[in-house]
This record gives C-alpha cells, structure tokens and sequence, in this order.
C-alpha cells in the first residue's frame, strides 16, 4: 500500500482550475480591449435606453405647438412642426451677447423652416412669456412663441465655475456631460446644436444617438493662450491643461457642422479640432510645439476637413443706424455695455477712467463713465457690489453711472447719448458691444486683443475707426484722444466706424445660418433614407 490510490467516483477532477488565475490577471488587459471594441454598440444601447425614457414628450411638445399656434391665430395655416432641433443654453435668459446668437438663430428657423420646433435646453425657471418678454425688450427680437419650446434642467450648477473650486476645466466639462444627460433624459432632439461652449455634450449626442450635431463656439474652452500664459514652474497644472486640450481636441472631432463667431475663436479651433498649425499663426495666437502638437494633429485627423470658418454674431446695426444720428452733438460720456463678469476687466475700466480725469483737460473733468449691462445671478450682483466700492476708493462717484438689466430702448438712448464705447476684456472672443458702439456711432477704445482688435476695431479706406490699449495709461490716453478731436474728425471717425458695422448685420448673420440649418437638415434626411 503506497498511500496511492485513485479519488473516489464523488469527487470530480477540475481540468481548467489552472487556467483561472491567468484569466484573472488578463482582466484589465482584456476588459478595456473588449470595451474599446464594443463601446459603440454599447453606448448606443445606452442610447436606446434613453431614448425609452422620454415616452411620449416627442409627440406632446409637438401638439402642444399646433394647439398654442390655432390659440393665437385660428385662421393661422402655419405648417405643423416635424424636426425638433435641440438648443443647448444654460444660461438663456442671461441677456448677452451669446444669448443675441441664440435668438437670432431660433429666428431665422422660424422664417426659414417653421416646420422646426426650436427647444432650448435651459437652467433658467422662468415662464416662456417671461424669457421670450427679456428677448424682445433686451434684442428687439420678436419670437413666434408656438414654435420655441424650454425644457427645464435642474443640474446647472454642475457646470457653475464655482461648483468646481479645483480642476475648473475639467470639472465643468464632466459636469455639462451628467446636464445633458439629464437634458437627454427628457428630450432627444432630432438635431443637436451647443451655442454656449460644451463641446463634451455634443459628443454626447453623437455617441449615444448617431444625430446631426452643430456647435456655434463663442470660446475654446481651453487655448494656446492659455498654455502660453502660465508660469514656467507651473509644470502640473500645464501638463493638466495639455492633457485637457487632448480631450478638448477629441470632443470636437465629431461634431457635424462647426461655425465660430471670430476670426480669433476660428484659429484657435482650426488648431485644436483642425491639427493646423498655421491657422494659430493667421489669429495671432501662440501655437502648440512639440509632443502636443503631434497628438493633437493625430487626435483631431482633420487634415481633410474644411477649415472652421467665423460667422460674426447678429447686431441690430441698420436698427441702430435708423435710430442714431451720427452728426448730432454728444455728451461727454464714456459707455461699457458688458456683462457684469470678472473676465469683462471693469475694474481696468474703473481704474483707467480715474487715470483719465487726474489728466484731463478742465473742459473734460465732467466726462461721466456709464457701466452698462445685465446680472444673472449672485455672483453678478456681488461683482457689482465690489466695483462701487472701489468707484468710492477711487473718489469718482459722482462720475460713474451704473445701468443694470436695462431694457433694449435704455441702451440705445445711452448709445445716442454716449461719445465713447469701451471694451477691457483680454482676447474677447468677439465683442457685440463693440459693434454697436461703432453701429451707434461711438469712437471705441478696445483692448488690443481677440476680436475687437481682429475683426472689428481695424482700419476702414486706410483710416482710424478707434484706438487699442491694455494698460489703464493707455486707456486713460485713449479716452483724452477720442474726446479731444475736432468736431470735423469726430464725425468723420464716426462715419468710418458705421460703415465697419454694417459687415456684421442680422440679414448677413441670417443668411449663413440659414446654409448650416441646410446642412444639418440634409444630413438629416440623407441619416432617414438609410
């Protein structure tokens, strides 16, 4: 008896025992490989199921269209709305210049394809009558309400620069994915447009339901400015923002039809969502070098798309032009029309606007500074609060005049009324304001970047249409110039300056929209034919 000896019949051999702890150490080769394999499927799986949840929202905000149009107008014979576009806003009823673009937009639908119903995705709770109300008495822009519908979100401040104290960029970027998934939850659009900045959601949308997707970009959430803005020795967080712009490089390679509202915002994404290089040399913005421009290049595979191309934001300039006489005797008054933003620099104003009246000429010292526009929420009216009480340090009280939430007529009185419009904000995007001033006939003094310097602020038939600074010094100089010319100079730069306005009108901002809902429309069909 050697001790061995066959197991009994009950116990069973197990031949693959062996295997099982090189299948569990091949678990997190293998599972992201299968993933990587299997997430297209999988997401739009997901997407299916999301789709499930909004039941019968489709069919009801349609009929809920047709119901309000007989309403209003019984003998009405308007076509009944097919095609939901989907507006992703936030920030709707914030009243500014991004908000312009929106509501421009939804009307041009509304003339050109009023079998859209246009839903905007929005944080704001006011009532339809209340929003559609600020729309027309802050732009002049008069909606057919039957065929703009609000779906309501409650998650916004998930992409509330202050709910993210640390990691900002990433932060709201993960947070206007988990909005639009609430946003999706109630709604899926036939067609997909961001209008405010979130890039990660219209991936989103292309990933989870396969539909025509739009983007209207006011700012690159990251740029090459950025990068070459930050100290040498912050090496974590620059290494953070490349690895950001790698991911904001990606989220922008899906998108259908992109459109940016400056020559400067259109080079920043011709080099982030385009790979080229070139494009950041044209906008006079720093460029990516090295490793980072080879994974952007390879992350992007734009080489073979067009070029992004700006589409200039809408000013009511032939409204303003009708309205305010060039030749007429102004005051000596300063006006800023911009949000109350720390990014819109109003406390360079305030100091640049002290400078200016210690130097001014007796004749001067009278010149008032208006601060003109809308506050949106806290941390708007706290920003307010500040900049009185540094109006109080710098002992110019009785100088300073400051204009909240007016309606659209009070602006344009304060435009007719004003000499000087001006602008603070380092690389503004595009500038709104800036346009009206000039539609308004006001001479501008513009921070010397983005597109107050690029596009809009630049010579006319070889001449001056305003000045450029940075500095307060600068600024306080400007001012003295452009109240000191000649009653014959003055009328003549004013001239100039209107006749800049008229390249960005809302007929031109109407008609190249019209092209993109075309193109997103005929993607459409072409995706029901397959």
């Amino acid at each position: 008896m050697d001790g061995s000896r066959p197991p009994p019949d009950s116990e069973e051999v197990c031949t693959y025992c062996a295997w099982i702890p090189f299948a569990i150490a091949a678990i997190p080769v293998v599972l992201p490989l299968l993933l990587l394999v299997l997430h297209r499927p999988l997401l739009r799986l997901y997407g299916f199921y999301i789709r499930s949840l909004n039941g019968d929202k489709r069919e009801l905000l349609l009929k809920a269209s047709v119901e309000e149009a007989i309403r209003s107008n019984p003998s009405s014979k308007s076509p009944q709305p097919t095609t939901i576009v989907g507006f992703f806003h936030p920030y709707c009823n914030a009243g500014g210049g991004g908000e312009r673009v929106l509501w421009a937009a939804i009307y041009a639908n509304q003339l050109h394809s009023p079998h859209i119903l246009n839903v905007v995705y929005t944080g704001d709770h006011a009532t339809k009558s209340v929003i559609l109300a600020n729309v027309q008495n802050r732009f002049d822009i008069h909606l057919n309400p039957s065929i703009v519908q609000f779906i309501h979100l409650q998650k916004r401040n998930l992409v509330s620069s202050s709910s993210w104290p640390r990691f900002t960029l990433l932060g709201q970027s993960l947070g206007s994915v988990f909005l639009a998934l609430e946003a999706f939850g109630m709604l899926v659009p036939d067609i997909y447009i961001d209008s405010m900045g979130y890039a990660f959601t219209v991936l989103l949308a292309k990933k989870l339901f396969g539909i025509p997707t739009g983007a209207y970009v006011h700012y690159p959430t990251i740029s090459t400015d950025m990068l070459g803005a930050l100290s040498p020795k912050s090496t974590v967080k620059k290494r953070y923002w490349q690895l950001f712009a790698m991911l904001y490089s990606y989220a922008g390679t899906g998108i259908d039809v992109v459109v940016a509202n400056s020559s400067w915002t259109a080079g920043h994404l011709n080099s982030l969502w385009r790979g080229r290089q070139e494009a950041a040399t044209t906008s006079a913005a720093p460029r990516f070098y090295g490793g980072l421009a080879a994974a952007i290049k390879w992350i992007s595979g734009g080489q073979g798309k067009e070029d992004i191309k700006p589409l200039f934001p809408p000013c009511a300039v032939e409204k303003l032009a009708e309205k305010i006489p060039i030749n007429e005797k102004r005051e000596d008054a300063i006006v800023y029309i911009a949000q109350f933003r720390p990014e819109k620099n109003h406390i360079l104003v305030l100091q640049a606007f002290g400078t200016f009246l210690k130097t001014a000429p007796q004749q001067l010292k009278g010149t008032k500074l208006v601060l003109v526009g809308s506050v949106r929420e806290d941390q708007d009216e706290r920003k307010v609060y500040e900049l009185r009480l540094l109006v109080h340090e710098l002992q110019i009280e009785e100088n300073v005049v400051f204009v909240t939430n007016a309606p659209w007529g009070d602006v344009i009185k304060w435009l007719g009324r004003a000499s000087v419009g001006v602008n603070a904000m380092w690389n503004e995007h595009f500038g709104i304001g800036v346009v009206e001033y000039q539609a308004a006939g006001l001479i501008g003094v513009v921070h010397d970047s983005g597109g107050p310097k690029l596009d809009i602020v630049v010579d006319i038939d070889g001449e001056r249409t305003g000045y450029h600074a940075t500095t307060a010094e600068e600024y306080a100089e400007g001012f003295k110039q452009a109240l000191s010319l000649s009653v014959t100079d003055t009328v003549a730069m004013r001239e100039r300056a209107r006749k800049s306005s008229f390249r960005f009108s809302e007929e031109i901002f109407e008609e190249q929209w019209n092209k993109i809902m075309d193109a997103l429309l005929g993607l459409l069909e072409g995706k029901k034919r397959k």
